[in-house]
């Protein structure tokens, strides 16, 4: 296989039923990396989407400036994030208690291989040939429970503690739970990458991404058509979450990179 990638990448974000948008993601790319990321910011009266907002922003800004090239060095910049955004807090104002979850993931194309980090219960899932190979464990209550043999994979769907989450960004660096994923995986064409926020994958279970992608023409189809299943299934929440997602498709010889902006 070539050392070069080509790279199609799309994003939609939407608000759901809510009065604004807490959701935040973004890439950025060098000659040899690209650095995707995702957050779902929490804090009230407006502070989540400044959290969201300033994690995007300073991990980028961080990657550009000393890119990572595993899961643990991704993690460390997760770390010096949330450092800064620990540091943005301000008492008596929107910023006073700013939380998020993060995702980030990595593609390094000269040596066709992968990486990605996360904090809390934004996820990543990777696909080979349509078919789901790994996906991202929530930091929450519930996949706790899971994991402890206490709740069944149908119980945890729907659980009234669902979004209670064990760690986020925000919180101090020895309560911060950084999980690395695969250090490094090898990556080839046929490749998909989804990063997305609780609000989407609430609503659509492996299964359905699996199905859909299949069928789906090209990254930004497959996105709108996970945006109409979340929009079908939540119809009967009248405030359901905002919900965003990034894909990204691996081709064949060149590097090409496409993106698509959907705000609602």
């Amino acid at each position: 296989m070539s050392h070069q990638l080509a790279l199609e990448v799309a994003l939609l974000s939407d608000r759901g039923g809510r009065d604004y948008n807490e959701d935040a993601c973004g890439h950025w790319r060098s000659d040899s990396q690209l650095c995707c990321v995702l957050a779902d910011g929490a804090g009230g009266h407006g502070g989540g989407d400044i959290a969201s907002k300033l994690i995007v922003r300073e991990l980028i800004g961080l990657f550009a400036h000393k890119p990572s090239q595993d899961g643990p060095a991704l993690g460390e910049l997760l770390r010096q994030t949330n450092e800064l955004m620990c540091q943005q807090k301000a008492p008596g104002t929107i910023r006073q208690d700013m939380h998020s979850t993060v995702v980030s993931l990595v593609i390094d194309f000269n040596r066709a291989s992968a990486h990605w980090a996360h904090v809390g219960d934004s996820r990543l899932y990777w696909f080979r040939h349509g078919i789901l190979q790994q996906r991202t464990k929530d930091h929450s209550l519930v996949q706790s429970l899971f994991d402890a043999g206490m709740l069944t994979q149908e119980q945890m769907q729907g659980h009234p503690q669902r979004s209670e989450l064990r760690t986020a960004m925000g919180l101090p660096d020895e309560s911060l739970e950084v999980d690395n994923g695969a250090s490094l995986i090898g990556i080839e064409a046929g490749d998909v990458f989804l990063l997305c926020s609780d609000g989407l994958w609430e609503y659509v279970d492996d299964s359905l991404l699996e199905r859909s992608l299949t069928i789906a023409a090209e990254p930004a189809a497959w996105l709108d058509s996970l945006a109409l299943e979340v929009k079908r299934l939540a119809g009967h929440k009248s405030s359901h979450d905002n919900f965003t997602a990034l894909t990204v498709w691996v081709g064949g010889q060149t590097i090409v990179q496409e993106s698509r902006h959907a705000y609602a």
